[in-house]
C-alpha cells in the first residue's frame, strides 16, 4: 500500500468488534485523508461494513483471517496457538514493516505477550510499560506504568521516564517536558529504594530531553504538577482504576443530584452547555488509549468495551506517534542516555 502511514488494525478484537473498528477507521479517515489500513479479519464480515463508508474502502485493504484471540484467552496459549489470528498478524505487519502502527481492542495479556515476542524490546530497554494520558487542571498529563510491570527497579523507572517523556512530546506537544516520580511524599527520604534510586540516577544525569521535576505525590496527578507521572505498573493500575472509579461516582452523583426536584432539573436545563462541556472534559472514551512503549514498533491498546468515539480516539493516537516516529525518538534518547552513563562511570576511574 502506498500511503505516508499505514496503519494495522486487528478487526476482530474488542466486544463490539468489528463494527466499532470500521466506524472508528471512518472517523478518523475523514481526519486524516493521507492515513492507510491494513484491516485484519474475517472478509465477509468486514466487506459489508466496509460498503457503508465509501472514503474508507480507497483507504484499506483487508487480510482475510477467521481466526481471533478470545477476552479470556491465556497469553502463553496465544504465543502457541494464535499465529494465524488476526490480532498476531496486525502485529506481524508491524514487524515486517509494512505498517507504522497497530492498534487493538482485544486480549491485553495476548497482545502485550505477542507484541514482546514479535517486535521485541528496543536496545536498552528492559521492560515495555503501558502508558497513557488523563485530564488535568492545566490540560493533559501522562501516566506510566498502568499495569505490564507489577514490580520494578531503579533502572525500570528511569527508562519510563524516558520512554514517558517522549510520548508526551508526540501526543501532548510537549517540547521539553517535566517528569515526576509518584511517591508517598515529596521529601527526598520518602519512598522505597526503587524510587529514590531512579530519583537519584535522574538528578545526575540531565543531558536528556525532559526536566526532572522530583517526586509527587497522588493529587498532582490531576493538577498537573507535571506533564509525566512515573511510577510501578501494581500503582499505576490501581491509581488508574481509582480515577475511572471516581469519575464514575462523581458522575452518578451529579445525575441524581440534577434529577431530586423540579427546580433541580430546572437547573439543569439551564446549566446543560456547561455540563455537556464537563462531561467532555472526563468522558474516558476521549482518553482512551494505552500504549505499550519500549516495543521495536508502535502498539496501542484500545479499551475491550470500546465504542466507535474510543477506537477512533486510540487510533488518532497511533497516527499521531507513527507522524513524530515515536519508536526511533526513544532509540536515540536511550542512546544519548546510555552513552552518559557510560561516561559517567569511567569519569572516576581516570581521575583516581
Amino acid at each position: 500500500m502506498s500511503a505516508e502511514w499505514v496503519i494495522a488494525l486487528d478487526a476482530m478484537g474488542g466486544d463490539n468488534a468489528p463494527a466499532m473498528v470500521i466506524r472508528g477507521a471512518a472517523a478518523v479517515a475523514e481526519r486524516h485523508p493521507q492515513v492507510r489500513y491494513l484491516l485484519f479479519g474475517d472478509r465477509a464480515r468486514l466487506e459489508p461494513l466496509l460498503r457503508q463508508h465509501a472514503a474508507l474502502t480507497t483507504l484499506t485493504e483487508i487480510r482475510h483471517t477467521t481466526e481471533t484471540i478470545s477476552s479470556d484467552e491465556k497469553p502463553g496459549v496465544a504465543l502457541r496457538k494464535g499465529r494465524g489470528s488476526s490480532m498476531r498478524l496486525a502485529i506481524d505487519a508491524v514487524a515486517a514493516g509494512e505498517a507504522s502502527a497497530v492498534v487493538s481492542a482485544g486480549n491485553t495479556g495476548a497482545l502485550m505477550a505477542l507484541a514482546k515476542f514479535v517486535l521485541r524490546t528496543l536496545p536498552g530497554i528492559d521492560r515495555p510499560a503501558i502508558a497513557s494520558f488523563f485530564p488535568s487542571e492545566t490540560g493533559e498529563c501522562v501516566l506510566l506504568d498502568l499495569g505490564a510491570n507489577i514490580e520494578c527497579d531503579a533502572n525500570n523507572l528511569v527508562q519510563f521516564a524516558v520512554m514517558g517523556a517522549n510520548f508526551a512530546h508526540s501526543v501532548l506537544g510537549r517540547s521539553r517536558p517535566t517528569v515526576g516520580l509518584l511517591n508517598v511524599g515529596t521529601e527526598d527520604v520518602k519512598g522505597n529504594d526503587a524510587v529514590r534510586g531512579a530519583a537519584d540516577i535522574l538528578r545526575r544525569h540531565s543531558k536528556l530531553a525532559f526536566d526532572f521535576h522530583g517526586f509527587v505525590e497522588g493529587d498532582d496527578i490531576a493538577h498537573g504538577t507535571v506533564d509525566v507521572v512515573v511510577t510501578d505498573g501494581f500503582t499505576g493500575n490501581v491509581a488508574l482504576k481509582t480515577a475511572e472509579g471516581t469519575a464514575r461516582l462523581v458522575s452518578g452523583f451529579l445525575r441524581a443530584a440534577f434529577r431530586s426536584s423540579i427546580m433541580a432539573k430546572l437547573g439543569y436545563l439551564l446549566a446543560r452547555s456547561a455540563l455537556v462541556a464537563l462531561r467532555d472534559r472526563i468522558d474516558p472514551r476521549f482518553y482512551n488509549g494505552g500504549v505499550f512503549l519500549g516495543l521495536n514498533g508502535i502498539v496501542v491498546k484500545s479499551h475491550g468495551g470500546s465504542d466507535a468515539v474510543a477506537f477512533a480516539n486510540a487510533l488518532t493516537l497511533a497516527v499521531d506517534m507513527a507522524r513524530d516516529n515515536l519508536t526511533r525518538r526513544i532509540a536515540v534518547e536511550f542512546e544519548r542516555f546510555s552513552a552518559e552513563v557510560a561516561a559517567a562511570a569511567v569519569a572516576p576511574l581516570e581521575a583516581s
